[in-house]
């Protein structure tokens, strides 16, 4: 199985992006054929800064090395340096339907707020097939709120196959198994935009500040508390082994407690949980000639497949490139 997906450098990663996201990029890489991309080019519909962008890749690239993903067993690369996506996007763009764009959740959301939709987000959902037709992709693991653009990726295959013939591979999602809410420090879904994160490589004091915030509700300390409907419980129990958390529950039930004592353990066990990562990132910060050549050898393997597909597409359509 071929394996893709991509995230966007839009900011540091957080707790969230990690246990919706990232460890299961981690996961699937043992057994399947996997593709990362680091999505720099769906990341101009928000960041307009072009330094800040270039150190939000780099940063993402340290990150996804740190926590775990494998160059030898992926192929991680940066969006833009495979430029054949970009080509094959308009291939698709010239059959995609703007009735199906119009009914895409992001882009209706951005208008019912009144807020600016440009192009880019209109047109996001495109290249998006593109990243994953470009490589012949079978699964993409993706939360819920991505599923649809996958079902847009599978129509626009369709109809181009429809017209020049059997071109695309039809992907299918995966529904990631903790696409489920990551809470913030507000207990609303862990989000930047929600200004409610905690980021992983977030220097321990500023963690533990930022914990000890965390809303709470106003029980007495004497009363029990049920850990199932807490997000501070849910919090603690994305970091402890098993033991732990069962400890952890059978406190919440007997009560006696205050949650300044869940909080001071929250951010001890996250701490630890990401020790040995923190370790390999401040590794990898100095040498970064060796993290830019990990990137450059992914887009290579990744402009390879890419060109295939892309030939393929070119010259179903009728517009093959005599020389490159």
């Amino acid at each position: 199985m071929r394996i893709l997906s991509g995230i966007q450098p839009t900011g540091r990663f957080h707790w969230g992006n990690y246990f919706g996201a990232i460890r299961q990029y981690i996961a699937l890489q043992d057994g399947h054929e996997a593709y990362y991309f680091i999505a720099n080019l769906h990341a101009l519909t928000t960041v307009r800064d072009p330094l800040r962008l270039r150190r939000a890749t780099l940063d993402a690239a340290l990150d996804l090395l740190a926590l775990g993903l494998d160059p030898d067993r992926a192929t991680l690369f940066v969006q833009s340096d495979v430029p054949e996506v970009s080509e094959l996007c308009w291939l698709l763009m010239t059959n995609a339907p703007m009735g199906l764009l119009e009914r895409c959740v992001a882009y209706k959301e951005k208008k019912a707020k009144g807020l600016t939709a440009d192009a880019g987000l209109f047109t996001y959902p495109v290249l998006m097939a593109a990243d994953i037709l470009a490589y012949d992709a079978d699964l993409v693991p993706v939360g819920e709120d991505q599923v649809q653009h996958i079902e847009v990726c599978r129509d626009l295959a369709r109809s181009f196959n429809h017209l020049y013939g059997d071109v695309f591979a039809m992907p299918r999602a995966q529904l990631m198994e903790s696409s489920a809410k990551v809470p913030g420090t507000d207990g609303e879904k862990m989000s930047k935009s929600y200004d409610n994160t905690i980021e992983i490589f977030e220097e321990p004091a500023s963690v533990r500040k930022k914990v000890m915030r965390i809303t709470t509700d106003s029980r007495a300390m004497e009363e029990p508390k049920a850990p199932e409907t807490d997000h501070l419980f849910q919090l603690y129990s994305l970091f402890a082994d098993a033991p732990r958390r069962e400890e952890m529950a059978a406190l919440y039930r007997r009560g006696g407690f205050g949650y300044g004592t869940v909080k001071k353990e929250l951010a001890a066990v996250a701490e630890e949980f990401f020790g040995d990562a923190r370790a390999r990132r401040r590794e990898l910060e100095g040498d970064l000639e060796r993290v830019e050549a990990i990137l450059a050898d992914g887009a290579a393997r990744a402009r390879r497949k890419a060109a295939q597909v892309l030939h393929r597409a070119q010259q179903a359509c009728g517009v093959p490139v005599r020389s490159r």
